[in-house]
């Protein structure tokens, strides 16, 4: 039984050609190559979007104004034949300063030029724009977590004294490792993700764009081998429901069927883990006598201060949920560190079910990007063996470049121990010590305050400012026993205005 269907998807389509890049080096390096081949089209949606940023930053931050993204794309735009727009969030002025202010920036870099730049605002107040992808002609498309900025770029091997990765932002200040994942399609799947965009700008500007003319023999990037061929190709959102737009949970219905279908292994990497309903789901199946065993890599600490006090604390309790259900040994919750220990920045939205579904994008497991931002999510679901044994060497693959150490040694390792956890444990103890146990530590009275009316993240238009109602919905579940998260989805919907009750 697929895991795609009308009440997951959005969009089902195939793809000709599909890839998983890892980290932002591989990301960048294929977005130029891509974007340099475009004929007709380049469409980008982002979170965040620095116009200032190198595709290939060098020691020093130095590099030629080509190899920015914002003049780059300027260029591009010369061309009467290529329609570039840029559509990223209308961000609150508290977050805008955490990234140099970039919706005023980008506004006065890209004033007068061909590019079209839309700041996108058309959402409920507290909520924001998260989707980030890049669409080519309408034929070759990215998605995934990766923002646009000068401090994402990294490479697999997260080192501690890359001399590109220092002072490439304007403070001159060094940034931390970040890891990073983004999908790439072409064909049908492409063609989906262009639609979406141009949903996206109707909604944000009220014009209306026609899809791009077909192209053909579309130019799938030189830089990246295509890692799967003709396989089918999932698009999932999320949307709050805002005016006389309806809520969307199609990613929140698919982690739930996702996990819910599991029989052996479920791997999850993700920046933040706090969602009740995920953490219900994990643990109904970690109390399964044969249940799946679940790998789940996160960030250490978040980044920001504000994530630090609402999200790092709420996934605390996530993680004490998961290990008192853990009866049978099956749990291992993992931050990775660089060789000296430092920490990596675990940014990628990545979760891959046995060898059936690989998914990636831009939603978090938190309450936010299951029911309140604007989310999309690009799953690869299996139908040959081909599909699966590539889906299992590619998690493989992400597990040891997180412990730093060749592939053949961890599927070896597996095959050895018989499961994925076994064999990270073993591995660890033979000095792969890159990854490092995420314990449910106590929380302070402060921290469980935080945790029990999920600050900072919630569910809703109808809770966006009212968080006690999170508490009183997290109650209800809890005493019905539900795991379907029909309290928490009743909060994401709006009153109908007077005007349409009468």
């Amino acid at each position: 039984m697929s895991l795609l269907d009308e009440t997951t998807a959005w969009r089902i389509g195939r793809a000709d050609r599909a890839a998983l890049l890892i980290d932002m080096e591989a990301y960048f390096d294929a977005a130029m190559d891509a974007m340099s081949r475009a004929r007709r089209c380049v469409h980008l949606l982002n979170w965040a979007f620095e116009a200032n940023t190198l595709f290939h930053p060098q020691p020093g931050g130095g590099g030629p104004d080509s190899d920015r993204i914002g003049p780059f794309l300027i260029a591009l735009a010369r061309d009467p034949r290529i329609d570039v727009r840029v559509l990223c969030w209308k961000s609150a002025m508290p977050v805008a300063a955490t990234q140099h202010f970039f919706p005023f920036v980008d506004r006065k870099i890209f004033a007068g030029t061909q590019v079209k730049f839309v700041l996108d605002g058309k959402l409920p107040i507290g909520a924001c724009h998260h989707q980030k992808m890049i669409v080519i002609d309408d034929a070759i498309a990215f998605c995934g977590g990766g923002d646009i900025g000068p401090d994402r770029w990294d490479t697999p091997e997260h080192l501690d004294d890359n001399p590109r990765r220092e002072k490439t932002r304007r403070d001159n200040k060094c940034f931390d490792s970040r890891h990073e994942v983004m999908g790439l399609v072409d064909g049908e799947a492409a063609r989906n993700l262009g639609e979406l965009f141009r949903q996206r700008w109707l909604r944000a500007t009220g014009e209306a764009i026609d899809p791009c003319p077909p192209v053909r023999r579309p130019r799938w990037p030189g830089v990246i081998p295509p890692a799967f061929s003709d396989i089918s190709a999932g698009i999932s959102r999320t949307e709050a429901a805002w005016r006389r737009y309806p809520q969307v949970r199609e990613n929140e219905a698919l982690h739930v069927a996702a996990i819910r279908a599991a029989k052996r292994c479920i791997y999850m990497e993700n920046q933040y883990f706090t969602s009740p309903l995920i953490a219900r789901e994990l643990a109904a199946r970690l109390s399964e006598a044969k249940g799946p065993e679940m790998i789940l890599i996160s960030t250490e600490h978040s980044p920001s201060y504000f994530d630090q006090m609402t999200m790092d604390r709420t996934r605390l309790d996530f993680i004490r949920t998961l290990t008192a259900a853990d009866r049978h040994g099956r749990l291992q919750a993992y931050s990775p560190v660089t060789t000296l220990g430092r920490t990596i920045i675990v940014h990628a939205k990545l979760t891959i079910i046995d060898d059936v579904l690989l998914r990636i994008g831009s939603s978090n497991i938190n309450n936010r990007s299951l029911g309140f931002d604007t989310e999309c999510d690009l799953s690869l679901e299996a139908d040959t063996a081909r599909h699966r044994a590539e889906i299992t060497r590619l998690r493989n693959k992400l597990l040891a470049h997180w412990l730093g150490c060749p592939q053949e040694p961890m599927d070896a390792a597996i095959a050895r121990h018989g499961g994925v956890g076994a064999a990270l444990e073993a591995l660890r103890a033979s000095g792969c010590c890159r990854l490092r146990p995420l314990k449910p530590e106590p929380l302070s009275p402060v921290a469980a305050f935080v945790s029990a009316f999920h600050l900072g993240d919630p569910i809703g238009p109808r809770d966006s400012w009212r968080p006690w109602k999170r508490r009183r919905a997290a109650r209800l579940e809890a005493r019905q026993g539900r795991l379907d998260g029909g309290a928490w989805a009743e909060l994401g919907r709006t009153r109908p205005s007077r005007r349409n009750r009468r």
